[in-house]
């Protein structure tokens, strides 16, 4: 069932666009307001979207702490055993580089066979290589903050990535794969490297003396906070204040879903 949208709402996007029943979709709500996480999040969505912004996520000031100096001297992953965020090519970076590398991710029900198959066997025959099981809220500041890098090698249009801030926030150089919206997030040569090849991020592993973890912080104070989040919103809200209210005819029916309604905009 689609649930109507109150007046002046903007609904924000997450997670992936596309998918078949959306174009419809947006062309039955194409005047509610929308906010994207990224611009990159944007590209599939159907040209009569009405988008009033975007804003990128954004975390507490303080939730994780700023570590200048990381005990652990390992590459860290986080997040997910799945294809599309390839711990694999993180398996072969680490063993590569002669780093440890640490990985604390879930295993989804539905990736037990690529686990099964493909990464538990690598981690198996590579030195050096551990498998520390999904972490919580808590221990995300030491496994982060202790790291040299997180290596995020995804394979798939990301929306955002939140654990990228997650690490910059601990002063933590993010290695990411130009895909999505790493572009959007990482300042490449500042809180961290955007890489298109296995062999580009072995040779940003090496340039990780470069960076000034100060600097990475820095650039998560500056651009991935909070308040900026909030401060972004309400720029939204308020461009949406003075607006004419509008009513606006929609299909009775999207996809054999009943709307039953006018609503106003």
């Amino acid at each position: 069932m689609i649930s109507p949208f109150a007046n002046k709402t903007v609904t924000t996007l997450h997670g992936r666009l596309d998918l078949p029943d959306l174009p419809p979709f947006f062309s039955a709500f194409r005047n509610v307001p929308l906010s994207s996480i990224s611009y990159h999040q944007r590209i599939p969505v159907p040209s009569c979207a009405r988008w009033a912004g975007n804003v990128y996520h954004g975390l507490p000031r303080d939730r994780l702490p700023f570590s200048p100096a990381p005990k652990g001297g390992y590459l860290a992953f986080l997040g997910r055993i799945s294809p599309e965020k390839r711990p694999d090519r993180a398996i072969e970076i680490a063993a590569r580089t002669g780093m440890p590398l640490k990985i604390a991710a879930k295993i989804d029900k539905v990736d037990h066979a690529y686990w099964r198959e493909k990464i538990e066997p690598m981690i198996k025959a590579t030195p050096g290589v551990e498998y520390i099981g999904e972490i919580n809220e808590q221990q995300k500041g030491a496994f982060l903050g202790d790291a040299a890098a997180l290596l995020f090698p995804i394979d798939w249009p990301e929306p955002f990535g939140l654990v990228m801030i997650e690490a910059m926030a601990c002063g933590t150089p993010v290695i990411a794969f130009r895909c999505g919206s790493v572009s959007e997030v990482v300042d490449d040569g500042v809180s961290g490297y955007v890489v298109e090849s296995i062999d580009e991020a072995v040779k940003a592993v090496s340039r990780l003396p470069g960076l000034d973890r100060a600097g990475v912080r820095a650039a998560f104070e500056n651009r991935f906070t909070a308040e900026r989040m909030a401060k972004d919103y309400i720029k939204i809200y308020q461009s949406l204040i003075g607006q004419a209210r509008q009513e606006t005819d929609y299909p009775r029916r999207i996809n054999g879903h009943d709307l039953g309604m006018r609503l106003p905009i």
